[in-house]
């Protein structure tokens, strides 16, 4: 470690000590811009033997405890590192070493797994229903499964999975270690979106020494150091499939992809079906390409979504078809030689009496013609627009002029007017 780099970290501790409490806000968000005091506790942190690192650690855990979010991000953002220096230095049982870093570990995790008012913390998580959309997936693409789905909504039937509560420890042993370490990663999996590429990047690189060390994949990666094994849970390998499939599409993709193989490398040795099966399911997700203009920022997953059917049916009834169902209501059949063939527009027997048979007043004779009159221009329209009867409109025009005329006769002459 230089001795620019240790009186950056020296100057950051010292700082924090006569920093007043109105001032911290301030303090937390100019922080997380101080790209060479990141850099220079990462170096702290991987030397176990620096006499800065045990500081480093404290003050880390009072940043954490501070109430503050930005300050508990900043102590987030390296805890890969800090898990992989606990196990490295655990795997070679050198326990002393790592006394400060484990106390850090174990500082953070009696915080989350309480709420402010000191009680256990339960974290519940509903499973989403297939029979919902989403924009990963419509229902109805998926078959007969939405429907079981659906049926299982209808009654309330949801998933739940429930962490929690999770007691305190006040020490880390070989039975309780990975449980910790899972909690610890689920807790930084929850502000990925807050972690820098830095951390992003030792996320993906801790991940690929965690699984191959020990092991011949080793060799291949070129990975120096401890060549102990190092056991890792079922549960620990999941949570770092999430941070890795985050990584995917946030600027570390080479990082990343190296991890994922090394994790089903692993995951198939131990023969663990939950980290095989995620694992699997991320490769079979990802494009065929590397994306390469992924450094610029933050990428999104892409999804393909099955296009919507128009929301307006062809067969949807409107005025149009209105009207023509109303002259289909009144065809009747007829004999003679001029029956209309099939899509032909039959005109009605057409009287000047209402349907029951009352006699229409004078005054109401003229309205009436008129409205029967305008029903049969419709009826012309409709029929001349129907691509069935195009060819056929000239005869049915015809019928139509002629139907009118001896309507106006009947008006013109006395007494009672009947077709």
């Amino acid at each position: 470690m230089f001795t620019s780099e240790k009186g950056v970290v020296e100057e950051w501790l010292s700082e924090f000590k006569t920093l007043p409490e109105t001032s911290l806000p301030n303090y937390a968000t100019n922080l997380k811009d101080k790209s060479s005091l990141v850099s220079s506790l990462y170096k702290v942190i991987q030397e176990p033997q620096s006499e800065l690192l045990e500081p480093v650690c404290h003050q880390l855990f009072e940043f954490y405890r501070s109430g503050e979010e930005q300050l508990l991000r900043f102590t987030l953002q390296f805890l890969p590192e800090l898990i992989w220096c606990y196990l490295a230095v655990s795997a070679s049982r050198n326990v002393h070493s790592s006394g400060c870093i484990e106390a850090l570990l174990l500082g953070v995790y009696n915080l989350e797994i309480v709420d402010k008012q000191g009680h256990s913390k339960v974290l519940s998580f509903t499973i989403p229903s297939l029979s919902k959309p989403s924009v990963y997936h419509e229902p109805s693409s998926i078959g007969s499964m939405a429907l079981t789905e659906s049926a299982l909504s209808q009654h309330g039937l949801s998933k739940v999975v429930y962490s929690g509560p999770h007691p305190q420890r006040e020490m880390l042993t070989a039975q309780n270690r990975f449980e910790v370490l899972t909690f610890l990663l689920l807790c930084y999996n929850a502000a990925l979106t807050y972690m820098p590429s830095v951390s992003l990047q030792s996320l993906c690189q801790i991940c690929s020494r965690i699984c191959v060390c020990g092991y011949p994949r080793q060799h291949v990666r070129k990975y120096k150091g401890i060549s102990s094994r190092i056991p890792v849970s079922s549960g620990f390998m999941v949570q770092m499939l999430t941070g890795i499939y985050f990584a995917f599409y946030n600027g570390e993709w080479d990082l990343a992809q190296k991890a994922l193989d090394d994790i089903i490398y692993r995951a198939q040795l131990e023969l663990y079906p939950e980290p095989l099966l995620v694992a699997n399911a991320i490769k079979a997700s990802l494009p065929h390409g590397a994306m390469k203009s992924s450094k610029e920022g933050t990428k999104c997953i892409q999804v393909e979504i099955t296009p919507t059917s128009s929301r307006i049916s062809r067969n949807a009834v409107t005025s149009m078809s209105i009207r023509g169902h109303r002259w289909k209501r009144h065809e009747q059949p007829d004999n003679n030689n001029d029956t209309t063939e099939l899509g032909i527009l039959v005109i009605p027997e057409i009287s000047v009496t209402n349907v029951s048979g009352e006699r229409t007043g004078n005054g109401e004779r003229g309205r009436t013609l008129g409205e029967i009159d305008a029903q049969h221009i419709q009826g012309v329209q409709e029929t001349a627009t129907d691509p069935r009867t195009e060819s056929k409109g000239l005869p049915e025009i015809r019928r139509q002029k002629s139907v009118r005329k001896m309507m106006e006769d009947g008006i013109n002459s006395s007494g009672r007017v009947q077709f």
